[in-house]
């Protein structure tokens, strides 16, 4: 029976499904073995998901905001401060041109200032503020502003100051730090220790600014000068006087280059000096003018003679004499004075009958320079007549009169005036030295003469320019 019995639970052993057998339950061991490895594997990716769930929200929230601030139903408009009307001037203009070791000073060759204004409803009010205040000078890029803008930031002026060469001494030196004292002050020397020519714009400004921690308040924007190109010094050697002397070489003179052909043109014809410029140019406009050539337009010549007669004359006159005459004349051979058969006469005063005796004389005086007397310090009388067109009005008016005196005894004809000195005038005539290159013979009425026209009052070769300085 036992045998039976366990050849049946064999037999039904085998028919039993195999999912029906007993699975071995697992171990303690492994149980906690599992619950480590979990532990493990949680500890070691929870930074990782924190991480990557933190940036998916930042980045999430930062697209929304930004969704926001797009949108202009939602910007916030931030108000704008007002700008601020106090600034810093430089009140004149600089001297040009400006040299390196060269002292700068303004357009009066004065120190430079520095002015604080208030620059409300266009105008330019002094200000002074309850405490000084320290003022730094710098260089500035001449390219900054861009255009004409003029609302740059304290930022932007502070990014295009312009700092010295690597190696080379500070761009620029003196008194770079001034104080500001009841709405103005004066900058001491300064000069540039190197040129312009290195930097793009190939030009400087000069600028000023508030010293940080000097003022405290509104914003005072900054000063600044116009561009302005900074040579060595050795171009100083070649620049233009500004007025010219009278004993400059001519190639000072606007438009004549040193060793150009202008200037060698002049030297040539023994024209070195800007008085020998000056005084052909009086007496004999049309042969300074042939000189120079057509290379020389009229422009060009306008820009030098303007240049020229800016030359300060001084207190020197040159006195031309003969016999029975003496004439007076400035450095640059115009008449002050004539005395003739020791009658005096002011250039005011002398007519259409001896002007052109006298005119004589200059161009006399002129080819004889160099022997003329030289005095200096005469009386007014004698002092220059030169300005102004009062002047020219009285000659104008003078010679009207003169011209209206003879009107019964005189006839037009095309190119002169010819008429009759009444007899009761030859009086005054006999006093003159006559010359044949004006006077005719004499007949019955009087003495024949001829005038010759005055030139116009362009026409440096006119009475005018011997007399008034045109």
């Amino acid at each position: 029976m036992a045998g039976k019995r366990l050849l049946n639970e064999s037999c039904s052993d085998t028919d039993e499904p195999k999912e029906k057998r007993m699975r071995p339950k697992p171990s303690f061991a492994s149980v906690i073995g599992q619950a480590v490895m979990v532990n493990y594997l949680y500890t070691a990716l929870e930074p990782v998901l924190r991480k990557v769930v933190n940036e998916e929200v930042e980045r999430s929230i930062g697209d929304r905001l930004r969704s926001f601030t797009r949108s202009p139903s939602l910007r916030i408009q931030a108000a704008e401060p007002e700008p601020s009307t106090l600034r810093l001037i430089f009140p004149k203009a600089l001297s040009l041109p400006i040299f390196t070791g060269s002292k700068i000073v303004d357009e009066e060759s004065n120190q430079l200032q520095v002015a604080l204004v208030d620059t409300r409803g266009g105008q330019r009010a002094p200000v002074l503020l309850p405490n000084p205040i320290k003022v730094d000078i710098v260089v500035l890029d001449g390219d900054f502003p861009s255009g004409d803008r003029d609302n740059f930031t304290s930022e932007e002026f502070d990014r295009n100051i312009v700092r010295e060469r690597t190696g080379k001494r500070p761009l620029l030196t003196g008194e770079l730090s001034v104080t500001v004292r009841d709405g103005v002050a004066s900058i001491g020397d300064i000069e540039f220790t190197d040129n312009s020519s290195w930097i793009r714009s190939r030009k400087f400004r000069i600028g000023a600014k508030v010293a940080q921690g000097s003022f405290q308040g509104v914003r005072i924007r900054e000063a600044m000068t116009e561009a302005f190109v900074v040579k060595d010094h050795r171009g100083e050697l070649y620049k233009k006087h500004h007025p010219p002397m009278l004993g400059d070489e001519v190639w000072r003179l606007e438009k004549i280059g040193k060793d150009g052909a202008f200037h060698k043109k002049l030297a040539f014809e023994g024209v070195n000096t800007v008085q020998d410029f000056l005084k052909m140019s009086v007496v004999d406009p049309p042969k300074i003018r042939k000189i120079l050539g057509p290379g020389m337009s009229e422009k060009t010549w306008d820009v030098t003679i303007k240049h020229a007669k800016t030359c300060v004359m001084g207190n020197k006159y040159y006195v031309f004499q003969g016999t029975n005459y003496r004439i007076f004349l400035n450095p640059i051979c115009q008449l002050v004075r004539a005395e003739i058969n020791g009658t005096t006469y002011p250039i005011q005063t002398l007519s259409s009958i001896n002007r052109s005796y006298v005119e004589d004389l200059v161009r006399q005086a002129y080819v004889n320079w160099s022997s003329l007397e030289e005095i200096e310090g005469i009386s007014n009388e004698i002092g220059l007549l030169t300005q102004g067109e009062d002047m020219l009005d009285q000659y104008r008016n003078q010679q009207n009169a003169t011209m209206r005196s003879f009107e019964q005894n005189a006839y037009l004809t095309h190119d002169s005036f010819e008429g009759y000195v009444p007899n009761e005038m030859q009086a005054d005539c006999s006093r003159w030295q006559i010359s044949q290159n004006y006077f005719n013979t004499p007949n019955e009425n009087g003495i024949r003469l001829n005038l010759l026209e005055s030139n116009s009052d362009d026409d440096l070769t006119s009475p005018k320019s011997f007399i008034s300085g045109g």
